[in-house]
């Protein structure tokens, strides 16, 4: 018996919930081929896993790093926290899948969080542009929001032929490979988008077994409306859900998980090990006419000199309560602020908070990004509540864009093991396995990824237990995790030593590829 690769007298974890073993693992090309003694078998290379645990490489179940997976930089950030698939095309923004025009929209309107790119028409088109330059793997789920855009631009109701097109254009990016469809209901043209409407777009996805993943319409105390549609959908056409990066309170979501999973909703949601959230400024602070309105119109809007004094009676009094919470990430154009928070950049400059908003979001088109404290009701009891659900997975919700980024795109993953498995025991190791590899993996489909298995995909980290950990920091979002130096994916070695190789073996997926 001979194989290409044996890991050597690791203690393996393997994806199933089982218990850990020792065992040997004998890789054959792109695929696992052997799971066991592995004494008598002859290894072209043999690497010792002694004291490390062997897992299936990670599922970063929300991850925006739909044009920056090529970036070696990027790629060495994920490896390194044992990620080897990112699902991208959330919140129902890309550049990538949904035409020419809504490709364009996507990529104008998500500049601060996705980053500029040139919109990439058709899905065979975006993997055409991937393949060759990754090491590890991204599958990418349809973009509602940009495929809407491409049907309707902005316009608030859909006429019957248009919703039809556009039901079309979903069976169609189904047909070429697409993991799912995503909606992001707190962003524009989705914010239009009512029940109906969904249902008869996520019909394709129930049919074809392919989840519907949506960035509620409301989230926090307005978690029970963004849950019943949710629910609703789902009994409407029985497609399985995926909320995005839920938070707290967590007793509220519970209940609210609890009442779906009773009214039998197939719900799966993910969510990351951190206390503070990221988005562009203007989410969460201006009031709903101006965030109806697309980036040109809102800077054009913003920059006129009467408008601080038109905006809505107690807007500035609520800005001001919120100035100490919120942290400046990226500032195009004003890269000196990036870091500060919005008392420190509005005193830095002698303005005022509110005039400082407005200033931004005018001077960006809206693509300044800041990293917000989470309310009170979001606290670490809260995170671990949510974590140890089983409908749980992993997902970084990680962006790479701006100066000052929020540095769960660096260490969600690591700290997810280092945290909440070695430190808190909210999960055994053998759990840690399947919410970041084996249910993800399900979920959207990835061929028999996230399993340490005969005849799965050789995707397959090598973890230190006792040093693995989060490195990254609100002040220095970019450092590099640490405990997790060798991983292979399809066979290949692409982290030797915590550093990348030339392998690229990588591939754009598509479903059960």
């Amino acid at each position: 018996m001979r194989a290409d690769l044996v890991l050597r007298g690791g203690t393996v974890v393997d994806g199933s919930g089982g218990e850990p073993f020792v065992a040997d693992i004998g890789i054959t090309g792109d695929e696992i081929a052997l799971v066991g003694d592995l004494a008598a078998v002859e290894a072209a290379e043999s690497v010792s896993a002694a004291g490390r645990l062997v897992m299936p490489g990670f599922v970063d179940a929300h991850s925006h790093t739909d044009i920056h997976v090529v970036d070696p930089a990027v790629q060495l950030a994920l490896l390194r926290q044992g990620v080897t698939t990112v699902i991208t095309g959330q919140d129902g923004v890309s550049h990538a899948g949904a035409g020419l025009d809504g490709g364009a929209w996507g990529s104008r309107y998500f500049a601060g969080i996705n980053g500029v790119a040139p919109a990439v028409p058709t899905l065979t088109a975006y993997r055409d542009q991937l393949a060759g330059a990754l090491r590890l793997n991204s599958a990418h789920l349809l973009a509602h929001g940009s495929l809407r855009y491409q049907r309707a631009q902005l316009r608030e109701a859909l006429e019957p032929t248009e919703l039809m097109a556009l039901r079309d254009d979903v069976e169609a990016g189904l047909e070429h490979g697409a993991v799912g469809l995503s909606t992001g209901l707190h962003y524009i043209p989705g914010v239009y988008t009512d029940v109906d409407e969904l249902a008869t777009l996520v019909e394709p996805l129930a049919a074809a077994g392919r989840p519907y993943v949506t960035h509620m319409r409301g989230y926090e105390a307005e978690s029970p409306v963004g849950m019943a549609e949710v629910v609703e959908i789902a009994r409407r056409t029985r497609v399985g859900v995926h909320v995005s990066h839920l938070h707290g309170p967590a007793e509220l979501l519970l209940t609210e998980i609890a009442a779906a999973e009773a009214a039998g909703a197939d719900l799966t949601f993910d969510s990351y090990p951190y206390l503070s959230g990221f988005s562009l400024l203007s989410v969460p602070l201006l009031p709903w006419e101006l965030l109806r309105l697309a980036p040109e119109q809102l800077a054009d809007r913003l920059s006129r000199p009467a408008a601080l004094a038109s905006m809505p009676t107690g807007w500035r009094d609520a800005v001001e309560q919120e100035m100490d919470r919120i942290t400046l990430a990226g500032v195009p154009g004003r890269s000196v602020l990036e870091g500060m928070t919005l008392r420190e950049a509005a005193d830095s400059l002698g303005t005022s908070a509110p005039a400082l908003v407005l200033d931004l979001i005018a001077a960006t088109a809206g693509a300044v990004t800041a990293v917000f404290q989470q309310p009170a009701t979001s606290t670490e009891a809260d995170v671990r509540a949510l974590l140890r659900h089983p409908a749980h997975m992993g997902g970084s919700d990680g962006i790479v864009v701006g100066g000052r980024p929020h540095p769960r795109a660096w260490g969600a993953f690591p700290r997810f093991l280092a945290r909440h498995v070695r430190e808190l025991g909210d999960w055994t190791w053998a759990q840690a396995a399947t919410h970041l590899a084996a249910a993800p993996a399900e979920r959207f489909g990835l061929g028999g990824r996230g399993r340490i298995r005969e005849r799965a995909p050789a995707d397959v980290l090598l973890v230190d237990p006792e040093r693995v950990a989060d490195v990254a920091t609100y002040d220095h979002p970019r450092q590099l995790a640490v405990g997790i130096d060798d991983v292979w994916v399809a066979g290949q070695q692409v982290l030797r030593g915590g550093e990348l190789t030339e392998a690229l073996p990588g591939r754009p997926l598509t479903w059960q590829d």
